[in-house]
């Protein structure tokens, strides 16, 4: 994927260097019941990890060159989703779209919807309309999923911006409420479908990104496609020694979700990545 040289996006905040002290707010425990009524959407990588423990406080300190490289490139990447999304939402939904804020942080951080680790991994906060990403996650794509490579990063900003189209389309709140008065079961179900996409929504960027700036080179298609397989659900528990429950699911399984980040990829439109519509037939 080339991005060197290219226009990064304003709607970074950088907390890298600020140090840390626990997640704080809710806690972890809160967190999860935060999670269970939709708030957070991230892909729960604790078992990758070694657990869901607060970090400890540091102090700050300066960011290595490849940290600061690192912020480059998703600034690049968000700048793009910025462009994409705005042509797509006024040709294809006749709305504005509402640039959102990327929070980059390091173990911990506090958003609008409380206290967050980053063994919960990138989320989107739909309090504040703000994506927050430990850019660590990157290096357990790689070294712990097998996921490495630009473009599989981008799918994963690509996928929490996703959540944030939703957000504004007005999906998200109709999940939220659903949820709330749903049993485990079916908020699961209604999590997947909301997963599922946010991964078409990704799609829909990549397919736009590629006509539109020429940055993406062989074989990166496939890098995103692995990396949609490899945080699906039943890859994950088999990972963490657990027996794949699809009732259980949270984020779909591999296949689902690589399947709708491809049909957003071919399509490019708004209107078939309807996840919902075809659960309901």
């Amino acid at each position: 994927m080339e991005w060197r040289g290219r226009r990064g996006s304003r709607n970074i905040e950088d907390r890298r260097g600020m140090g840390t002290a626990g997640a704080g707010g809710i806690g972890v425990v809160g967190m999860l019941v935060v999670l269970a009524v939709g708030y957070f959407f991230g892909v729960d990588i604790s078992p990758l990890v070694g657990g869901l423990s607060e970090p400890q406080q540091t102090a700050p300190r300066e960011l290595s060159a490849e940290e600061r490289e690192i912020g480059q490139f998703v600034s690049v990447v968000l700048a793009d989703t910025e462009e994409i999304w705005a042509e797509v939402l006024a040709t294809q939904a006749g709305m504005d779209y509402s640039e959102p804020s990327l929070v980059l942080f390091s173990g911990a951080v506090q958003s609008a919807c409380g206290g967050a680790s980053a063994a919960m991994g990138p989320f989107y906060c739909p309090g504040d309309r703000k994506v927050y990403l430990d850019t660590d996650f990157f290096r357990v794509m790689q070294r712990q999923m097998g996921a490495g490579g630009d473009f599989a990063y981008a799918y994963v900003i690509a996928h929490e911006i996703g959540h944030h189209v939703q957000n504004l389309l007005g999906v998200l709140p109709q999940v939220n409420r659903a949820r709330a008065q749903a049993g485990p079961a079916d908020s699961n179900r209604l999590s997947v479908l909301t997963e599922l996409q946010a991964d078409c929504f990704a799609g829909i960027w990549a397919r736009h990104a590629a006509d539109r700036f020429g940055s993406i080179e062989p074989g990166d298609v496939d890098e995103a496609v692995n990396a949609a397989r490899a945080v699906g659900d039943d890859i994950l528990m088999e990972k963490s020694g657990r027996a794949p429950m699809p009732d259980s699911f949270t984020h779909g399984s591999a296949a689902d979700r690589s399947a709708w980040l491809s049909r957003g990829m071919r399509s490019g439109r708004i209107a078939d990545c309807d996840t919902f519509a075809e659960a309901g037939r």
